[in-house]
């Protein structure tokens, strides 16, 4: 069903605001029930990611207007904008779901830096580990000589009793 202009008007309107966010992500999710949608919004929404449904004409107009450097990635399929403040939850929640539900969910590219990324740049986006995880990561690294080092001199000394 065609959009009124009023209704191409508004969701433009909305575009140009997503264009301002730190992160987006393109999500296609050709096949997906509506349960499964709602599912999707509602875990996007809990990790403080916006989403959006778009005409993908009217999702390149606004995007070309933004002024991010690179071309814009294929949009096959319907579209999905998912787009957030944190730089990649948008990326990482998509990419949970293209694992969840295999062939209806996946990502397309996104925006990162002000840049437009491709496929394969989301995906490596989205396989970061979560902020925490990785200080934790930092801090078993940096523990791990100290620990090595007990443990030899406890060896050591359980030999000598």
């Amino acid at each position: 069903m065609p959009l009124s202009k009023e209704k191409k008007k508004e969701l433009l309107e909305r575009l140009k605001a997503v264009s301002k966010a730190k992160s987006v992500a393109f999500v296609n999710f050709h096949g997906l029930s509506v349960a499964d949608a709602n599912e999707l919004r509602r875990a996007l929404r809990a990790s403080g990611v916006s989403y959006l449904v778009s005409k993908k004409t009217l999702a390149k107009k606004a995007l070309g207007e933004a002024g991010f450097a690179g071309t814009v990635p294929e949009l096959a399929g319907e579209l999905g904008i998912a787009w957030s403040d944190d730089q990649l939850a948008p990326t990482r929640e998509a990419f949970s779901f293209q694992k969840k539900f295999e062939g209806r969910v996946s990502l397309l590219g996104g925006v990162f830096e002000g840049k437009f990324i491709g496929r394969e740049e989301a995906k490596a986006l989205a396989l970061i580990p979560p902020r925490q995880t990785l200080l934790a990561q930092f801090a078993n690294l940096i523990n791990s000589p100290i620990q090595g080092l007990v443990m030899v001199l406890d060896g050591i000394a359980k030999k000598k009793v």
